[in-house]
């Protein structure tokens, strides 16, 4: 299949020396969170990641967990995010990360067209496992929207290249078993992973969880082509950083990931 344009966009980085940054922002959380991604798009992400908040969402630990809290009490919905997204002006992919119940709920094709038509190039939906993919990925591909699909360091080594085969705009490692957070120090499972990874695509493979620091981001991209960063950005946000607090830290993730 033709690559998509978050494929392209990441691949022509890749190519031009760049590694690859895509932080991640809970949609909904504060009033602000749209400034937010303008803002670490402009301080040096090469996509963003938005949140779609959902009452059970079995991949995220507590940080994420008490910002999907949050942004749902404050009134926030898949329609009213969406709507939001329509607003946001930046020159990188957006990306919507939520669980299957929401577009079961929506329907494949009125959830997949309401992304693009939306603004958002691609979607990740942690709990949806390839053998389950068809009816989503069928309308994603027909809507436009890259379905970039997740590995697992313990996942093996056949199943690894069928969803290396299938995902589109990059492909997602996993670094570490586990939900989503903050740890002291990159998981060796993360390096593993991105060697598996990168032997087994020349996708842009992107390595997420567990990964927090310029330091842990620089160690990462080793043996792999870029980094995810949530929990340690929405921890910020929950604190009350802002946008240009947002915008600071990923700033300096990037000059991390630019040292490598």
């Amino acid at each position: 299949m033709t690559p998509g344009p978050i494929e392209e966009a990441l691949r022509a980085r890749r190519e031009a020396g760049r590694k690859l940054l895509v932080p991640y922002v809970t949609g909904g959380l504060n009033d602000d969170w749209v400034r937010v991604v303008e803002a670490v798009a402009a301080a040096g992400a090469d996509a963003v990641e938005i949140g779609i908040p959902f009452s059970d969402p079995v991949m995220d630990g507590p940080v994420i967990q008490e910002a999907s809290q949050q942004a749902l009490a404050a009134g926030a919905t898949p329609g009213s995010i969406l709507a939001d997204v329509a607003r946001i002006d930046v020159d990188v992919p957006l990306v919507v990360m939520t669980y299957y119940n929401i577009v079961f709920r929506a329907g494949h094709r009125r959830f997949a067209q309401s992304l693009a038509e939306q603004g958002v190039s691609g979607a990740i939906l942690p709990d949806l496992p390839l053998i389950e993919l068809d009816g989503w990925g069928r309308a994603a591909d027909e809507a436009g929207v890259e379905t970039i699909l997740l590995v697992a360091p313990n996942t093996p080594d056949g199943t690894l290249s069928e969803i290396c085969s299938r995902s589109r705009g990059w492909v997602y490692g996993v670094a570490v078993m586990g939900v989503t957070g903050e740890r002291t120090t990159l998981a060796s499972t993360a390096a593993v992973l991105g060697r598996r990874l990168k032997a087994a695509t020349d996708k842009p493979v992107l390595l997420g969880v567990g990964v927090g620091t310029p330091e842990q981001a620089a160690e990462a991209t080793v043996d792999a082509d870029g980094v995810i960063v949530g929990s340690a950005l929405v921890r910020r946000l929950l604190e009350g950083v802002g946008p240009d607090g947002a915008a600071d830290f990923v700033a300096a993730l990037r000059a991390g990931l630019d040292r490598t």
